[in-house]
This record gives C-alpha cells, sequence and structure tokens, in this order.
C-alpha cells in the first residue's frame, strides 16, 4: 500500500472545511446580518433529514425491490427516476415546512436561512462525514496504523483504498466544490417555494421541483460522459446563474 500525498491530505481537509464552514458561516451570516431565527435554519436541517434520507429512501428501498436490476442497466431511467425522487421529496419537504411550520414567521430572509439549513446539513451529512472520513483513513495509512487492522489480501478494500493513493490532490477539492454548488441550489429552490407560499402560487413549487429534477437528472446522466472538473464547473456556472435571477428578485423585493 502506497501514501497519501500531503497535498491530497490538505485538499481533503479544504472540502471538510468548507463542507461544515459554508452552513455554519452562511447561518451566522444570516442571523447577524438578516435578522433571521436559527429555528429556520433547523427546521431546514430537520427537513431535509426526514424527506431525503428518510421517506425518499425508503421509497428507494421499495423501487429496487420491484425493478431489479432495470436502473442500474438503464442510465437514463436511472437518472429520471433519481432526479424526480429527489425534486418531489425534497421540494414537498419544503413547502410543507413553509406552509404549515413557518407560516407565523415566513419572509424572504427566513427562506434563505432555511435554505442555508437544508443545503447546509445535506453538506455536513455527506461531503462532510465522507471528507472526515477519507482525511482519517489518510493519516491511517500514513502512519502504517491501517494496514495491521486490514485482512491480508482484501483485493476490495486494496481496491479502494488506492483511490486515496492515487487519484490526483485537486480531485479531493471538488468535493467542497460540489457542495457549494448544492448549498447555494438548496437556497434558490427555498426561494422558489417561499414565494409559491407567500403568495399563493403553487406554480413557484412546481418551477422548484423542475429545477431540483433537472439539475439531479442531468448530473447523473452526465457524469457518464462529462469528466469531472467540466462538469461541476458547468454545475456551478448554471447554479450561479440561477442565484443571479434569485438575488435580483430578493432586491426587488426589499424594495416594495
Amino acid at each position: 500500500m502506497g501514501t497519501v500525498p500531503a497535498l491530497s491530505i490538505a485538499a481533503m481537509a479544504v472540502s471538510l472545511a468548507v463542507c461544515v464552514g459554508l452552513p455554519v458561516g452562511l447561518c451566522i451570516f444570516m442571523k447577524k446580518v438578516g435578522k433571521a431565527s436559527l429555528k429556520s435554519f433547523f427546521l431546514g436541517c430537520g427537513t431535509f433529514v426526514l424527506f431525503a434520507l428518510v421517506l425518499e429512501q425508503i421509497l428507494h428501498i421499495l423501487v429496487q425491490a420491484v425493478s431489479g436490476t432495470f436502473f442500474s442497466r438503464n442510465l437514463i431511467a436511472y437518472a429520471i427516476y433519481g432526479g424526480l425522487a429527489a425534486g418531489l421529496f425534497e421540494e414537498t419537504g419544503r413547502y410543507v415546512a413553509m406552509k404549515f411550520f413557518m407560516k407565523e414567521q415566513l419572509n424572504k430572509q427566513e427562506a434563505i436561512m432555511y435554505g442555508a439549513g437544508h443545503g447546509g446539513i445535506e453538506a455536513v451529512l455527506l461531503g462532510g462525514m465522507a471528507g472526515l472520513s477519507n482525511l482519517l483513513t489518510s493519516v491511517m495509512i500514513n502512519s502504517g496504523s491501517l494496514e495491521k487492522l486490514l485482512p491480508a489480501g482484501d483485493a476490495d478494500i486494496q481496491a479502494v483504498l488506492s483511490q486515496l493513493t492515487e487519484l490526483p490532490s485537486w480531485q479531493f477539492l471538488l468535493a467542497g466544490m460540489e457542495r457549494c454548488s448544492a448549498v447555494v441550489l438548496h437556497i434558490v429552490l427555498s426561494y422558489l417555494v417561499y414565494l409559491g407560499v407567500k403568495n399563493k402560487k403553487i406554480q413557484f413549487y412546481f418551477l422548484a421541483v423542475g429545477i431540483h429534477f433537472a439539475v439531479d437528472a442531468g448530473v447523473v446522466y452526465a457524469a457518464r460522459y462529462v469528466p469531472v472538473l467540466a462538469l461541476e464547473l458547468g454545475l456551478m456556472a448554471v447554479v450561479l446563474a440561477m442565484a443571479a435571477v434569485v438575488y435580483v428578485c430578493y432586491s426587488r423585493e426589499k424594495e416594495k
């Protein structure tokens, strides 16, 4: 077993810091500058856990039990199904949270705070935990302590660990980059759902579902054919463009 380059470990640490620091920083900023409540942040966290990590996963288990290997053999169907499930569950969760649990305090600042919590807990649980695991494993590899704990000759484990030692260092930065795009996207979608709830216009909810579906399905499909760096840069460009539009709407709403 080789060693993990110091530059790779540094990149893992940066991505981990982004995955944890970005949501915390947004929460502090919206609390102090936007005067938003911590309730909205933690409601966003709880809604993501319930709708994405519990309810949506139950659906996936049931669908897999019925479909067998169909989706694993059909990329387009898998992308459509995955994007639609994510869009419906997460945007419905957003809608329910804002309509029934934020109605007395719902405003644009609280919507942004909610989005920071919804996307932030995803960043911590998915990006942060994976980053922490990679970081600790890399330290153990370099110290020689991990090799003593592993069963000798396990090819599957060796193949997984070889990614840490062989991947170019810059690729470990992509996890943080992806989470930045995801958090911004969740804020955009939260603002759209907020507009739907506030103005009683259900079309904003369906717009959020459609955007979420398009982004998730598009990423799953494109990942098979597009280089990872180009994919992440393209995703960030699309998300930033949507964020710019939302910022304009947010600013104009302030002027009313």
